[in-house]
């Protein structure tokens, strides 16, 4: 009997080897699949980004010498598509942001400076001398960058260096691993260390490519500061909001903006989340989930609701445009005014209770990403010019300057034109600096909202 329990237990004990051992096979195998997986990935976005390198440069040396508006606003579209699509490849690679901060810049400044000087050649306007100067550094840099990524397509092709060494960031001996290909793309920067970009009067703007948070000021704060923020900020909220519990959710370090974020629990049973900006301590994000089910006061008077409370939080000077009403609750966008210009960059969005008008949520992304006072000198065309673009049968309801951002993270001085032709209602952008419409936007009302698209 003892001879059967024994071998009984060993025959347990050989199949749990056994199923440990084909564990480890199996996990072995899909652990090197993986990593054969990721190292076809990023070989081929490297190559395709080398391609697209090489068509950057090649349609920079052609903008130099293209001699007609036509055939110039071609060439520089392909360039812009070329280089945004080299952006695209060159952000999947495993590598820090940091380490290629500036070849980054050099293509976001090489797709909107071309677009720019594409908009001019459509408008059958010709390149300033300053203009073939800035393409003529552009082209030099590009044949610097095409260099050194030939190299390093050669260290990868020969086996010298693999993408594999940049996934081991948890070993000990990662410095050591990464050594070389950190090399490689640190030599591919230094290319760039007398590349200060470009400065002129167009399209693109140094300090928005450097994606600075101009609205986001105050020095960086800890979690303890960021929790007293949310305290401070709940109880002057709404006649003060009482609160039961404040869980804390650690901060969100890869965020738009950075946040400590938190988990908050009132005494009446509702929730709330809140997000505290770790520069400055400002308030990015709050949202209750309070049910409405019924809707007392008016929009106007929802619109006053939100606008005291930007006011109260020291929000001056924001004047609503659009909102969406859901299930008893009006969300409002506000824009910043600066003297008599809607600045629309600077927005923020106020979720308003429509039973009772209580806040139910604000969210400040946009205004704290492009907040800055304006100086608002480029209108060189008044508005009865400006007003000889626009389409004869569009009959003017409203009329004045407003800054709207572009997809290119940059701003343009307009005049912003709304009104009717037929059944329809506009909103047309006519530039204040040249009279060029610059962008026109279809009004739609409906009994939830005003929208734009």
């Amino acid at each position: 009997m003892e001879k059967i329990k024994k071998g009984h237990m060993l025959s347990i004990i050989i199949v749990l080897t056994i199923a440990i051992i084909g564990l480890a096979i199996v996990m072995f195998n899909s652990q090197k699949q993986y990593l054969q997986t990721s190292e076809n990935s990023y070989n081929s976005a490297f190559f395709q980004l080398t391609d697209y390198v090489q068509n950057v440069e090649t349609y920079l040396a052609k903008s130099l010498i293209s001699t007609t508006p036509e055939h110039g606003a071609e060439t520089l579209t392909n360039l812009w598509r070329e280089a945004n699509l080299a952006q695209t490849y060159l952000s999947m690679l495993p590598v820090e942001s940091q380490e290629l901060e500036n070849t980054e810049k050099f293509l976001n400044q090489v797709s909107d400076y071309s677009y720019s000087l594409s908009r001019k050649n459509i408008y059958n306007e010709g390149l300033s001398d300053e203009d073939l100067k800035n393409l003529k550094e552009l082209h030099q840099y590009s044949q610097e960058l095409q260099n050194s990524l030939e190299q390093l397509s050669d260290d990868l092709n020969s086996g010298r260096v693999e993408w594999k060494q940049l996934q081991n960031k948890g070993t000990v001996a990662f410095a050591q691993q990464v050594s070389s290909l950190s090399d490689s793309f640190s030599q591919m920067e230094d290319n760039f260390h007398e590349y200060s970009g470009l400065i002129y009067d167009g399209a693109f703007s140094e300090h928005i490519t450097n994606r600075e948070r101009r609205g986001l000021t105050g020095e960086e704060i800890d979690n303890e500061t960021a929790k007293s923020k949310v305290e401070e900020f709940l109880k002057s909220s709404n006649e003060g909001i009482k609160v039961k519990n404040i869980s804390e959710l650690g901060l969100s370090e890869n965020a738009t903006i950075p946040s400590y974020d938190f988990s908050i629990e009132t005494e009446e049973g509702n929730n709330i989340n809140m997000a505290i900006s770790k520069k400055g301590g400002h308030v990015v994000y709050m949202n209750s989930n309070r049910d409405v089910n019924t809707e007392v006061i008016s929009q106007e008077e929802a619109n006053e609701k939100g606008k005291e409370f930007l006011k109260e939080k020291g929000f001056d000077n924001m004047q609503e445009t659009y909102y969406l009403k859901q299930e008893g609750v009006v969300t409002i966008n506000y824009a910043y005014k600066q003297e008599e210009v809607v600045v629309y960059p600077d927005l923020i969005k106020v979720k308003v209770a429509l039973d009772n008008g209580e806040i139910l949520g604000i969210e400040t992304t946009g205004y704290l990403n492009n907040h800055t006072e304006r100086e608002i000198t480029k209108v060189k065309i008044g508005k009865e010019e400006a007003k000889k673009t626009l389409n004869k049968d569009l009959q003017i309801e409203s009329e004045g300057l407003a800054i709207i951002p572009t997809e290119w993270e940059s701003e343009l001085l307009c005049y912003e034109f709304k009104g009717k032709v037929e059944d329809r209602e506009f909103l047309v952008y006519i530039n204040a600096e040249n009279g060029r419409e610059e962008d026109i936007l279809i009004i739609t009302n409906t009994p939830n909202g005003t929208l734009t698209m």
